[in-house]
């Protein structure tokens, strides 16, 4: 009786066969992957935009940019440029998450231990709409700066990968302020931000849609920003060491006088925007569109991107 069966030769065939198969479809299988990520992240900036406009329709001016780096949001300040939290703060009841700012609300403008407790309490929630999904997950990680006036002490935070247009010069704090800001709250309250601020959000701004004479769908809101590809877990990358919820600062604003770039090895900055997708990077205009733009994006163009009312309309 004759028997069938596979030759070595042959079951070597079928394997190389499958490994090419499996090699081809695997790079596709990636893309698709890396395509509904991008798509994911562009749904964040979606919301910010859409946040920022009830933000803007609820107390008549954009998010503020905050005060400074050693300040975290107060949900006794409410809004506007006597609240020194940054954007991402003041957005979360638009974005259906009153209760996490409201965390720390003790009544009073008074800095207590409810409040620096809440703000902590805070700051160890990661919100998923602010983490990027091709670059981290919404986690904790090391906090690594400096000890804040107005949260209590934590060694992790969550973070924030996109950045308010803080414009051409980048964040600017107000005349007299030093890094820290004000002593306390009552001397911060009633400062004017500084008058070169071009952009849309920075320290103490409170930029109304009128202001936006360029035009709302010409001028950039909020945009991926760039991180050192080796520090994404270490929280010791420039501009991305402290809490999602901190003033103005390179971990919420950054500028559009220098180019935006993909994240990288052995570049370390805290100043431009970009991110970890390839080719382009996700930017919400300040009518609520959001579109990807090229690494390879003319420099004038971008520049007059982040400009609010510099009369150089830009269109992409």
């Amino acid at each position: 009786m004759k028997k069938y069966g596979f030759t070595l030769v042959e079951l070597l065939v079928v394997i190389a066969i499958i490994g090419m198969l499996v090699g081809l479809l695997l790079p596709a299988v990636q893309q698709a992957r890396e395509a509904a990520r991008q798509m994911q992240c562009s749904n964040h900036l979606k919301q910010f935009g859409l946040a920022s406009l009830n933000h803007e329709s609820a107390n008549r001016t954009l998010p503020t940019g905050g005060w400074t780096s050693f300040w975290v949001g107060d949900p006794d300040l409410h809004f506007g440029k006597k609240q020194p939290g940054g954007w991402a703060y003041v957005i979360l009841p638009y974005m259906e998450q009153g209760a996490l700012w409201a965390l720390g609300q003790n009544g009073s403008i008074t800095i207590d231990s409810t409040q620096q407790d809440g703000a902590r309490t805070r700051a160890l929630s990661p919100v998923p709409t602010f983490c990027c999904p091709s670059r981290r997950a919404p986690k904790l990680y090391p906090y690594t700066g400096g000890v804040l006036k107005n949260m209590a002490e934590t060694s992790e935070a969550g973070k924030l990968d996109y950045a308010g247009n803080a414009g051409s010069h980048g964040y600017l704090l107000p005349s007299g302020w030093g890094v820290q800001g004000p002593a306390g709250v009552e001397a911060g309250i009633d400062t004017e931000p500084n008058s070169s601020n071009d952009g849309v959000i920075n320290s103490k701004t409170q930029i109304t849609l009128a202001e936006i004479r360029d035009g709302t769908s010409n001028t950039l809101l909020i945009a991926e920003k760039y991180v050192i590809s080796d520090r994404y877990e270490t929280g010791n990358a420039a501009g991305d060491d402290l809490t999602q919820f901190q003033g103005a600062d390179d971990d919420t604003l950054r500028k559009t006088s220098e180019l935006p770039r993909q994240d990288r090895l052995n570049y370390n900055s805290g100043t431009i925007f970009g991110s970890v997708h390839a080719g382009a990077f996700g930017a919400a205009h300040c009518d609520g569109s959001v579109q990807r733009l090229s690494y390879s994006v003319d420099a004038e163009a971008f520049l007059n991107f982040g400009k609010r009312s510099d009369g150089k309309v830009v269109e992409f």
